[in-house]
């Protein structure tokens, strides 16, 4: 019942694939047809592709893609031995774009996978056409001091289950220390155990995590930014006004910063705008 519950993903991301990337790494993605370019979305850090259920119906007649990464909300843990730095999760996310035969794509990025975008698109853009930028990491905000501290004891082999402990009740996933800034309100049951469970049941997402935080550093995002200077396709950056994390300044920078960059705000959303205003999201990728 539990695996059921941490495997959950809704019906609205589309049918489910095992990506086989190559040297035991695998992914999930969800996958929508459509005509016209792919709008491919793309996570951050303990959330996974539910966080885009509201909006990929809102982005009808075009491909969909949610890719499910290994960022501890995951149920395909990665071999023992996998790379889960930045760069090499930026190109698992190239390599799963190859796997999928797809071009000329639109890819969009919140919190974490904003982040790891901005890699992508400086390191590996050949299949990339254009570029969004919701609330996420940027420059020297990788990860945000706030969850720098939160979770770090996350990085202690062994201390996940303890430091974890109290999300199994719901409602202490709304604190500050959780989940509880990030959006306005509290998703369904389902997506916010989904969330949760993996990491709480699975030891090899446990690692996958410990890796993953253990490999965030502001020098992969300042290093990414220098070259966003001479990025030559279009980037909208779609900033959530009420954010607590991802200051508006940053949302401001990328706008000079990025040569064909065009800065869009999202009234009344938090860090994930994909819950707290799905429609204006969406409106502005299917504009952009």
């Amino acid at each position: 019942m539990t695996a059921d519950r941490a495997g959950w993903r809704s019906g609205a991301l589309g049918s489910a694939r095992t990506l086989d990337l190559g040297g035991e790494r695998r992914i999930r993605a969800h996958v929508v047809s459509g005509d016209g370019p792919p709008v491919v979305l793309v996570h951050g850090a303990l959330v996974n592709a539910n966080l885009w259920r509201k909006v990929v119906p809102l982005l009808d007649g075009r491909m969909r893609v949610t890719l499910d990464l290994p960022l501890g909300s995951h149920v395909e843990p990665m071999a023992p031995d996998a790379d889960l730095t930045p760069p090499a999760l930026a190109d698992l996310i190239a390599d799963a774009l190859a796997a999928l035969d797809l071009e000329d794509v639109t890819i969009v990025g919140n919190d974490t996978g904003g982040g790891l975008t901005q890699i992508l698109a400086t390191r590996r853009p050949e299949r990339i056409g254009r570029v969004v930028l919701t609330s996420c990491d940027a420059f020297d905000n990788f990860p945000p001091p706030f969850f720098r501290w939160v979770l770090a004891p996350a990085r202690i082999p062994g201390a996940i289950p303890i430091a974890f402990a109290g999300l199994r009740a719901r409602r202490l996933r709304r604190l500050p220390i959780a989940y509880g800034w990030l959006s306005n309100e509290a998703p369904e049951p389902e997506a916010d155990d989904s969330y949760v469970l993996p990491v709480l049941t699975d030891g090899g997402v446990r690692r996958d995590l410990r890796k993953l935080l253990a490999g965030l550093d502001p020098r992969h995002t300042l290093d990414a930014a220098a070259k966003l200077a001479a990025f030559d396709k279009p980037v909208l950056i779609a900033w959530s006004a009420n954010d607590r994390f991802f200051p508006p300044a940053h949302a401001e920078r990328l706008a000079k910063l990025i040569p064909d960059a065009r800065l869009e705000w999202i009234e009344g959303a938090r860090t994930f705008s994909p819950e707290d205003a799905p429609e204006r999201l969406a409106e502005l990728i299917a504009g952009f």
